[in-house]
């Protein structure tokens, strides 16, 4: 009712005086960047999500326009524009190119698209925050990331995670493969900040991405461990996220069938109910490991 309220408010007022319109745009923005996502990711039907979330996103947008500046809004468009890209477009990418490859590679373009959209979003916002970020990113990732604080690591996070789902997508684009130590400072860095970021959220992008890290020491399956351990400790085991980028990216890599079925089965049993406030990303990601499960015998030929 108050977000309703404040709707209204912006509306009646729009034709009043410029500082009195601002306010309530600021106000609306506000309420729905801070607060806004809740309703989606407690809920336990993607397909709803999936009709719904676009519409919020472009009613985002159309706040940002009147509002340019506003952090919370360039944060929260960050975030759902990577949640619905990869949630609602390359998993179903994934999926389609069984039926079509056409279709599937259609949906890989809109995906990056979109990816990208949230990135540009994400380095609005730190570049709002320190004045020349962008361009010390692009010129050396290593020391302009050091600018950012622990009230960036949400940027940090989000901002990484959809570059890199973008770099996944583009296996034809050099340009974004050439991003990639642009990507790896900014999950560094938020690691560094704050390594529990989402309880359990950050060390389970970094599982996905540590097999692509260049020039490390450590061999992957080592460092894909440390952060699995560490996002099933910080989750009380009650993100299927972890398990599901474990299977993944080292059980499937090393060829490991009996860890990738008992990884995705663990995924599998986390109660969806336990964290309502990540109800929404579990059934998704349960989904997936459902899918991947029913792959088992193409994805591991004898």
């Amino acid at each position: 009712m108050a977000r309703y309220t404040l709707c209204l408010c912006a509306v009646l007022l729009a034709a009043g005086g410029c500082n009195i319109r601002q306010y309530a745009i600021d106000q609306l923005a506000d309420a729905l960047s801070s607060g806004g996502g809740s309703a989606f990711a407690s809920d336990d039907d993607p397909e709803l999500i999936r009709q719904a979330l676009p519409f919020s996103l472009k009613l985002l947008e159309s706040l940002l326009a009147e509002s340019p500046r506003h952090r919370g809004l360039l944060t929260s468009l960050c975030s759902g524009f990577a949640q619905y890209a990869y949630a609602f477009v390359m998993v179903d990418a994934e999926m389609a190119e069984e039926r079509s490859l056409a279709e599937a590679l259609a949906m890989r373009d809109r995906a990056r698209g979109l990816l990208l959209r949230a990135r540009e979003y994400g380095l609005r916002a730190l570049e709002m925050a320190h004045p020349g970020f962008r361009q010390a990113l692009m010129n050396n990732p290593r020391e302009a990331v050091k600018m950012a604080r622990a009230a960036d690591v949400e940027l940090l996070y989000w901002t990484g995670a959809a570059w890199a789902l973008a770099i996944a997508v583009s296996k034809d684009r050099p340009d974004l493969i050439a991003d990639q130590p642009r990507v790896e400072a900014l999950l560094d860095r938020a690691m560094e900040l704050n390594e529990a970021y989402g309880e359990g959220a950050l060390r389970s992008v970094m599982i996905s991405y540590e097999p692509s890290r260049q020039g490390a020491t450590e061999p992957y399956e080592a460092r894909c461990r440390r952060h699995f351990e560490r996002a099933v400790a910080q989750s009380g085991g009650n993100l299927a996220a972890p398990y599901v980028a474990y299977a993944e990216a080292v059980c499937l890599q090393k060829l490991d069938r009996r860890g990738f079925e008992e990884y995705l089965k663990k995924a599998l049993a986390v109660d969806v109910n336990a964290r309502p406030e990540w109800r929404l990303a579990n059934v998704i990601i349960q989904r997936r490991a459902k899918w991947l499960l029913s792959r088992v015998d193409e994805l591991f030929v004898e």
